[in-house]
């Protein structure tokens, strides 16, 4: 409590030093392509060595058809891969598989498998293990999907030792995005919870709770030449204030979480990389909760943002604002929406649809924010002071990641919070959240144009008719101001100048396969 009111106390002289942060960050040699005013990668790289990664949440599931936070993701992503997986430019590379194909109709999908790939248990990858891995996945191995995306699959079938031929009820132009999914040893289960195999650059060694993960190099690793690193140790730093110190002391060598403010105190020590994010942030707000269940209060709320301000404040106006769940990266499927609640506040307008849903005087908002998340929780500040200009008594509860990750993503205990969504290189993989019956859809939104429109989404076969129906999803998310979406912030890096290599992907994980130290 002490920590949050002394924040308050900050605020109003963090609005003022905003323009002075910018000018700093303006510095730090940033094009958005993630290259530093300092560029190593010509330089010769040293094989060997180990680097420690700051990560910001603990673990929820070592087992990858199981892991939910995008921050596991983004460190099991070195552990294991599917039979395809993102390269850098966003398109998919083949993996486990070394080609495939899709009938004229959708529904058949035949795989090749890549010779001479090894789990890290030395076993080669057979077709047997892909089965088991597809059906374990999709639900067809007894009744459970654990990757919902892959829950049209109706079988998968041996054709031969290196052949597995996909069948799905559905054809679906999106659908073959989710063969990232992991393949693991067959019958592995629920053993992959506890000494998880893969196939990834890094085998696993040891995890611990509240203290992080520490992967070695898979030295039998199909892709020749990497990973160049001896080990990577992905240590949890729950504090912001922690993980600067740390980083000024040298015990990490790499932290993808600065806020601004934190990369203009590092510039002159740390290569500062910065690219756009595949995150979607917002005040999110619980649909189903007695008082945000009034449309007109939660347009309110959308009205009562000014998302400049927060832009301009956090992100040295870097940030993209947004009035919807979708990348505005994904420019087919995406239309800019922010004329309809305007990127500042408008106040008289708030009041106004306030007024009319009973509340003339305002009500109190609690917004549940993770602490561990810097941005998110100086996010919260400004808005907290927003929200108050039109009457609305907002108040901040941190908590910690795992209190979060149960009482609002999974239990939905909760009146609103400011978090962020991370994307995959789908645009049905942000918007499919928000069907009504969704597990994932943690807002509680329920509108059934929104539902009958998403399945004509995922039929679509012809992309400018799916391009359309996406668009249409975004008009009804924020027609009914499902929640008050923000901002798509910059991701900014600081990564230890004796290395190299680091790569940015257009979706959220962290490549320790490429990193290496130089001469």
């Amino acid at each position: 409590m002490k920590k949050s009111f002394f924040r308050k106390r900050k605020l109003s002289g963090l609005l003022l030093t905003a323009l002075l942060t910018m000018a700093v960050l303006s510095g730090c040699g940033s094009d958005g392509t993630g290259e530093s005013s300092e560029d190593n990668s010509s330089k010769e790289p040293v094989y060997g060595g180990s680097v420690v990664v700051g990560i910001q949440q603990d673990i929820d599931s070592l087992d990858p058809h199981k892991a939910t936070a995008a921050g596991t993701r983004e460190i099991l992503f070195n552990i294991f891969e599917g039979l395809v997986k993102p390269d850098k430019n966003g398109d998919l590379m083949k993996a486990i598989a070394s080609d495939y194909t899709v009938s004229e109709d959708g529904l058949i999908y035949t795989f090749t498998l890549r010779e001479g790939v090894k789990f890290h248990n030395g076993n080669t990858v057979t077709a047997e293990d892909v089965k088991y891995s597809l059906e374990r996945a999709s639900g067809l191995l007894d009744g459970t999907p654990l990757i919902s995306s892959l829950s049209v699959l109706t079988g998968v079938e041996i054709i031969d030792e290196k052949t597995v031929q996909v069948t799905v009820g559905s054809a679906n132009t999106e659908l073959i995005y989710s063969f990232v999914a992991a393949i693991i040893p067959a019958g592995s289960g629920e053993e992959e919870s506890g000494t998880p195999i893969g196939t990834g650059p890094f085998s696993f060694v040891s995890y611990t709770p509240q203290v992080g993960i520490v992967v070695k190099k898979n030295a039998d690793y199909w892709q020749e030449g990497l990973p160049y690193l001896d080990e990577v140790n992905f240590k949890i730093v729950n504090s912001p204030d922690t993980a600067l110190l740390e980083l000024q002391g040298g015990t990490i060598d790499i932290y993808p979480y600065l806020t601004d403010s934190q990369a203009g105190e590092l510039k002159d020590s740390f290569q500062i990389l910065s690219a756009p994010s595949v995150n979607v942030q917002a005040l999110f707000l619980n649909n189903a909760d007695p008082v945000l269940s009034d449309v007109r209060i939660r347009q309110a709320i959308c009205y009562a943002l000014d998302k400049d301000l927060v832009n301009q404040f956090l992100a040295g106006g870097n940030a993209t604002l947004i009035s919807s769940a979708m990348l505005p990266t994904l420019q087919t499927y995406y239309v800019d929406l922010n004329e309809t609640y305007g990127s500042g506040a408008n106040v008289e307008k708030a009041k106004e649809l306030m007024a009319a849903a009973g509340c003339p005087d305002g009500f109190d908002l609690e917004i549940t924010v993770p602490s561990n998340y810097e941005y998110h929780m100086q996010t919260a500040e400004v808005v907290v002071e927003q929200l108050k200009e039109a009457g609305i008594n907002a108040v901040i509860n941190p908590v910690d990641w795992n209190t979060w990750l149960q009482d609002c993503y999974t239990d939905r205990k909760y009146q609103s919070t400011i978090c962020a969504i991370t994307s995959d290189m789908t645009p049905g993989y942000l918007m499919n959240r928000f069907q009504t019956e969704s597990k994932k859809n943690f807002i509680n939104f329920a509108s059934a144009a929104y539902d009958e429109t998403y399945q004509k989404a995922a039929a679509a076969m012809d992309p400018e008719e799916k391009a359309g129906y996406y668009k249409q999803l975004q008009q009804i998310l924020n027609d009914e101001a499902g929640s008050a979406f923000i901002q798509v912030p910059p991701i900014t890096i600081a990564v230890n100048p004796k290395l190299a290599g680091y790569v940015f992907y257009p979706v959220y994980v962290q490549d320790m396969s490429t990193v290496y130290f130089i001469e």
